[in-house]
């Protein structure tokens, strides 16, 4: 189902800026009612939600309401029943999820196991939308809601750590409503938990100059970032060679993918740091999400810089309850079986399925052959699982599942090599420089798949040629990398892509900055007169709109 949004509310829209201003006005008016501004906080999230994602916006309120709901009645329930309401909160988190974001991609698969007669999923509420509310929605296709898997995580968290006793649970609905809906980070993250961000509700709003000045700041940074970087790889490069790599010659398609592993760094991070900026003006503090992860020195350093919370609630809330780094456990056995089972019946070959059988047989041989690396093995499943699931969590798509699996054998290599390694402390800048480029290089090269399992659109009429496209497009770039990379007029390209390669040279450069040179500057401009700060603001804004002149991108990180 699909509905027209003809002007979708971002940060890089005017009309954007005049909502925040009259956001700001209404907190100043109900300064010191902090109930009254919780609530009229929340109003406004859901306003900018409807002019983000439409009728949408049912979603997020029936995801909001029945968290609140669960929420109170487990606190009130002990042994298990209060294990029953959390599984409820579960599997209606998980349930909401899977018909958005897996129903064509599980259908699809279904069908060479069931036959052509399969329904592909029926797109029932926009049937009912459509009747009863006027909408226009179209029946052969479901729409991702945007930002579904960042607030079905958020709220999922709360359940948990309601259930865990590690959070108290909200008494209002609106006070919760404001938690879910938060708007600057409510599309694409960072991913808030109760714990830190609730007891911030409660707070008078104060607004200090040195906060104004950062919150400037982070805002000036994203936008930069998104427009200057971002969007122009995104135009000058990377969308023409993803779209075809075999019109591209192989040293094309190498500047193509290390320009997207540039791009989605300054595009996800700039919205991060928009998203920060403009809570600290409204009295609001956000998780920092990106600690310039192009500068690790191995993958799972990388991980610990990289969408940070994402990966903290993973590890939170799946790979610890799995077992950890402690060794299997019960549920390490149920999310292997399920996980298993979804790839033996949805792999799009006989080929795959062998594969994940043989690994399968060898690793249980190995358990059973080998008692003391049973744990290690364990330890590696639990990874593994964690990452393919994360993988899963960014798209339907196997080329997300192959990418997050190949991340965890990125990891499970990294803690292989670490027990053996002599640069174990990295003593030695070389040994750190070695580190940096072959984790940025392998960090790179997985993302062929990422990137050509982006931007599907899951259409009831034509599923099966999109799955397949972007097979085809990971493979036609791996076989022009591998084969028409030294027939590539290397002089001709590097002339023609120079405002390109200058770019992406500069971009890295800033990013490798030591942290002290970037706190110096940030604290500098924070502290700055104002005259000096607006100077700044109007130049960067300008800036801004002679980058915009080829139109606005929109954010990578949307449509998970």
């Amino acid at each position: 189902m699909l509905e027209s949004l003809s002007q979708p509310f971002t940060f890089l829209n005017a009309s954007f800026w005049a909502f925040m201003l009259v956001v700001l006005a209404g907190m100043a008016a109900s300064e010191k009612q902090v109930r009254i501004r919780n609530a009229y906080l929340c109003f406004a999230s859901l306003f900018f939600y409807w002019k983000t994602s439409g009728a949408f916006v049912a979603i997020l309120i029936f995801s909001t309401l029945s968290d609140w709901w669960i929420g109170g009645r487990m606190n009130i329930s002990e042994g298990r029943q209060r294990k029953c309401w959390l599984a409820l909160s579960l599997v209606v988190n998980l349930s909401v999820l899977l018909y958005f974001k897996y129903a064509y991609f599980i259908a699809d698969a279904l069908q060479p196991l069931l036959g052509s007669h399969w329904s592909q999923p029926h797109a029932a509420l926009g049937q009912w939308a459509n009747a009863h509310l006027g909408t226009t929605f179209r029946m052969e296709q479901i729409l991702l809601p945007v930002g579904i898997s960042f607030y079905t995580f958020q709220t999922m968290s709360y359940a948990i750590d309601v259930y865990r006793k590690e959070v108290k649970p909200v008494h209002s609905v609106l006070d919760f409503g404001f938690f879910v809906s938060f708007f600057p980070q409510l599309v694409a993250g960072p991913i808030v938990r109760a714990k830190s961000f609730i007891p911030q509700l409660h707070q008078p709003y104060r607004l200090s100059r040195h906060e104004f000045g950062m919150g400037l700041f982070w805002i000036l940074n994203g936008l930069i970032k998104k427009v200057w970087l971002a969007d122009y790889l995104a135009i000058n490069v990377v969308d023409r060679v993803f779209a075809n790599p075999s019109s591209y010659s192989g040293f094309e398609n190498l500047i193509g993918l290390y320009a997207y592993s540039l791009q989605v760094y300054a595009d996800f991070s700039g919205y991060t740091d928009m998203a920060i900026g403009i809570a600290l003006l409204m009295g609001f503090h956000l998780p920092v999400n990106f600690k310039s992860p192009y500068k690790a020195r191995n993958v799972g350093e990388f991980w610990k810089r990289w969408h940070i919370s994402l990966s903290s609630w993973l590890k939170d809330y799946l790979y610890i309850p799995m077992g950890g780094n402690r060794g299997a456990s019960w549920f390490t056995f149920i999310s292997g079986t399920f996980l298993l089972g979804f790839v033996l019946l949805m792999s799009p070959n006989m080929g795959v399925r062998l594969i994940v059988l043989s690994g399968v047989c060898l690793t249980g041989a190995a358990i059973f052959a080998f008692p003391n690396v049973r744990k290690r093995v364990s330890i590696n499943i639990n990874l593994m699982m964690t990452m393919l699931l994360g993988g899963l969590w960014h798209g339907a798509s196997w080329n997300f599942v192959l990418w997050g699996g190949l991340n965890g054998l990125g990891l499970i290599a990294y803690k292989g090599w670490r027990k053996i390694s002599p640069w174990g402390s990295y003593t030695r800048w070389w040994h750190q420089a070695v580190g940096v480029l072959l984790t940025f290089h392998f960090i790179t090269l997985t993302r062929i798949w990422f990137r050509s399992g982006s931007h599907v659109t899951w259409d009831a009429l034509d599923a099966p040629h999109d799955i397949w496209n972007e097979w085809f497009t990971a493979n036609a770039m791996i076989d022009q990398l591998l084969h028409g990379f030294w027939s590539s007029p290397f002089e001709a390209i590097a002339s023609g892509y120079a405002p390109v390669l200058g770019l992406m040279v500069a971009g890295m450069a800033i990013h490798c900055l030591p942290e002290r040179i970037k706190n110096a500057y940030r604290i500098a401009f924070a502290n700055a007169p104002i005259w000096a700060q607006l100077a700044v603001t109007f130049a960067a804004i300008a800036l801004a709109f002679a980058g915009m002149s080829s139109g606005v991108q929109p954010f990578i990180y949307f449509q998970f």
